[in-house]
């Protein structure tokens, strides 16, 4: 018996190849997109034969939707777990902007945010596909709104800010920031993102200074 009872068991092979498949998956999705990602095109880039595809994932939208979660799973890792134990709600705001512009200009994905590009694509397509996109964004932009809201509680923010309004612009300067870089290359957007951000909450922060934030204001990584 293994006298450590929470030690962690290690991954099997299969899941060891699944794990790698949905690695590439993502990364391939960001180029080709959802509608593009095939099982051919999946094993031509893999190297392995479509059966084995097809016996880990059965069919095209079994794929996709592996390959949607597998890609939260990065989001998480690399943006919404270190910013939510960063601080107050106005450090955790800037810690998401700037971890997310850190997850884009690092190149996990070659096509910059899979999910900006996921959502780009998928918008006008419903199903279960869209949905599992729909219900990241609508989590991603919740997140937001509820800790500018809590920003206000403390008196962080203005409470008479519209933080829905607030919300949207700031995923808004996040998105055009990642538009940029995938279509230019130019990281001067993720500096641009960043003061954007962090002007319009000092127009509103309590002490009239960017209230407590201490997120970090490193520059952005280049190609």
């Amino acid at each position: 018996m293994d006298p450590r009872p929470n030690a962690r068991k290690p991954r099997s092979d299969g899941q060891r190849s699944r794990e790698a498949i949905l690695s590439a998956s993502a990364k391939l999705a960001t180029v080709e997109g959802l509608r593009g990602l095939t099982i051919g095109g999946l094993a031509e880039a893999t190297g392995m034969s479509k059966s084995g595809l097809y016996a880990h994932f059965g069919s095209k939208e079994e794929l996709q939707l592996a390959t949607i979660d597998a890609a939260d799973e990065i989001f998480e890792a690399e943006v919404v777990a270190p910013a939510t134990a960063s601080g107050g709600p106005v450090d955790q705001i800037l810690q998401l902007s700037d971890r997310f512009l850190d997850y884009v200009g690092s190149d996990v994905f070659p096509g910059g945010c899979f999910f900006a590009a996921a959502s780009a694509e998928i918008d006008t397509h419903p199903g279960r596909v869209k949905e599992r996109i729909a219900e990241f964004q609508a989590g991603w932009m919740g997140r937001f709104i509820e800790l500018l809201r809590q920003a206000q509680a403390d008196g962080q923010i203005d409470a008479k800010e519209d933080a829905m309004q607030l919300g949207f612009e700031l995923n808004s300067m996040l998105t055009l920031a990642n538009s940029i870089w995938v279509m230019f290359g130019d990281a001067s957007a993720f500096a641009r993102a960043r003061r954007g951000i962090r002007q319009r909450l000092l127009l509103r922060t309590g002490d009239g200074r960017g209230g407590r934030a201490t997120a970090s204001n490193r520059p952005p990584r280049t190609r």
